[in-house]
């Protein structure tokens, strides 16, 4: 039997979205009957990125709280009760065997009103360092999929599951020609090539850094592939060449990750999951502008295990150089660090995820 019915929610950023899509994707794999729904918040970009997915989604009127005080923070409480209402709605109409939150505040009223009445939830936390809106959801969900160690300081421990984070399926099937990679981006075979990743977005910090070390990379006879995100790519296509290939977005992200000897990148729990799979030397720069700075957490949990170098955006101009020069004129650290970032792979994670789905709905039905 396999007519089941998934409703998935999270949102607000890329790395809420795109392990939504992954785990449904999967789900859709092993049950080509199963009706799928997104929920998500309304002017979010989860509203325009599962459409294109293939999948529906409905939007609630809800936004999170901000740290002062403000008008949206007035109209927390009004935004709340309705999409308490509106999460009701949903899944009268919806009658969900399943309830899957990824994080974001969508998931919030949705898995309340769910697992209020006694429909399966299961949450996946993509950092280290827990959300708010999964904290706040803990005690009411049957489990909770994790990608790091230790992280029974937020959840129960019973409900815990180590799964890891689902990554695209390219990259975990991936083995990489380098040639072929090097040429999709007009790059040159055999000169040492960093790949500079900040997001689809972009990350100005690390923008800045990269155009202020031009020379210092020409010097070193580095070549570069810089994804410098659609915000910054007028700013920064100037300096082109055959040598620095500026990229908005990069629609190949296994064959990116190929071309890289280096990854320069932020530490979002969705790209620090694909490093850990692709298991190059990496520095991260962490964002120090996210909810309970995770990206430093993320970070620090392989720089504790020698699996990446760090570098907090206030040392930049004092530490870069030194640190990058360590890493690139020493082949025994980078070999040390590709070890150490593959032993924290994790590339079952997506089917893992769906395997205690599967447990959950499989024991509904058979109660039913």
């Amino acid at each position: 039997m396999d007519n089941y019915r998934f409703i998935l929610s999270g949102g607000g950023t890329g790395g809420h979205i795109y392990p939504a899509i992954a785990i449904a994707d999967e789900l859709k794999r092993r049950y080509p009957k199963a009706e799928f729904l997104f929920v998500g918040a309304k002017d979010r970009m989860e509203m325009e990125k599962v459409p294109k997915a293939g999948y529906e989604i409905e939007g609630l009127w809800i936004t999170g709280l901000q740290r002062k005080l403000t008008l949206k923070n007035l109209m927390f409480p009004f935004k709340l009760i309705s999409s308490l209402i509106r999460a009701g709605k949903i899944v009268s109409r919806f009658k969900p065997d399943a309830v899957v939150g990824t994080g974001g505040f969508a998931s919030g009223p949705l898995l309340k009103v769910a697992s209020g009445r006694g429909i399966p939830c299961l949450l996946q936390e993509q950092n280290s360092y827990a959300g708010i809106t999964n904290k706040l959801l803990k005690d009411k969900v049957a489990k909770i999929c994790v990608a790091y160690d230790g992280m029974e300081k937020f959840f129960p421990a019973d409900k815990i599951i180590k799964t890891g984070n689902p990554v695209r399926g390219d990259l975990v099937e991936s083995h990489g020609n380098v040639k072929a990679a090097l040429e999709f981006f007009g790059l040159e075979l055999g000169k040492p090539t960093v790949f500079v990743l900040g997001g689809s977005l972009g990350a100005r910090r690390i923008n800045q850094l990269i155009e202020k070390e031009l020379g210092y990379f020409e010097e070193k006879g580095i070549q570069l592939l810089w994804q410098c995100g659609k915000l910054y790519y007028e700013e920064y296509k100037k300096y082109d060449s055959d040598t620095v290939k500026v990229l908005d977005f990069v629609s190949r992200m296994d064959l990116a990750y190929t071309t890289g000897d280096i990854m320069i990148s932020r530490a979002g729990a969705g790209s620090v999951s694909e490093l850990c799979i692709v298991g190059k030397p990496v520095i991260f720069i962490p964002s120090p502008n996210v909810a309970e700075d995770h990206q430093t957490k993320n970070a620090l949990a392989l720089v504790d295990r020698n699996a990446a170098i760090m570098i907090r955006e206030k040392d930049l101009n004092t530490d870069f150089r030194n640190l990058f020069s360590e890493v690139f004129e020493s082949p025994k650290k980078q070999e040390e660090l590709k070890v150490n970032i593959k032993k924290m792979a994790m590339p079952n994670a997506t089917k893992d995820i769906a395997d205690e789905i599967e447990k959950l709905v499989g024991n509904t039905r058979n109660r039913a």
